[in-house]
């Protein structure tokens, strides 16, 4: 079949790496330029476009899925931190002033403690799953 002759004004850097290119694989600037054309223009290029987005698509998920597991995690975690303190304390009176101020302390030890994890690398989920696995 005779091939149509195409003119093409192309800028500097792209003619560079079309040269380039043609050079590495041993080929002519022009088959190169061929397939370019014909992969930009086939359906197999939105076939390509549409396989990425969907592997994008589908690490979103999976991180997601991952957010979701930890966020169950921390709940279960808080909640049977809750369950356990209320059934281990005591209520306490209202004249019994000592007794509010150690919960304050203790209130105040555990914002403490919490703002220190949180600023760690470490998290209690990597430990909690790392420990299942």
């Amino acid at each position: 079949m005779r091939k149509e002759r195409l003119s093409v004004y192309l800028d500097p850097p792209v003619m560079t790496a079309l040269r380039a290119y043609a050079d590495r694989r041993d080929r002519s600037m022009s088959l190169v330029a061929e397939a370019a054309i014909a992969s930009f223009i086939s359906p197999d290029a939105a076939e390509r476009e549409e396989a990425a987005l969907i592997k994008r698509l589908d690490r979103l998920n999976r991180q997601l899925d991952r957010i979701g597991r930890d966020q169950t995690i921390a709940t279960e975690a808080l909640a049977l931190f809750i369950r356990s303190w209320l059934q281990a304390t005591h209520p306490i009176t209202d004249h019994d002033k000592t007794a509010r101020a150690k919960g304050a302390e203790r209130y105040e030890r555990f914002i403490e403690a919490l703002g220190q994890r949180l600023a760690a690398t470490g998290r209690l989920v990597d430990e909690v799953t790392s420990e299942r696995a």
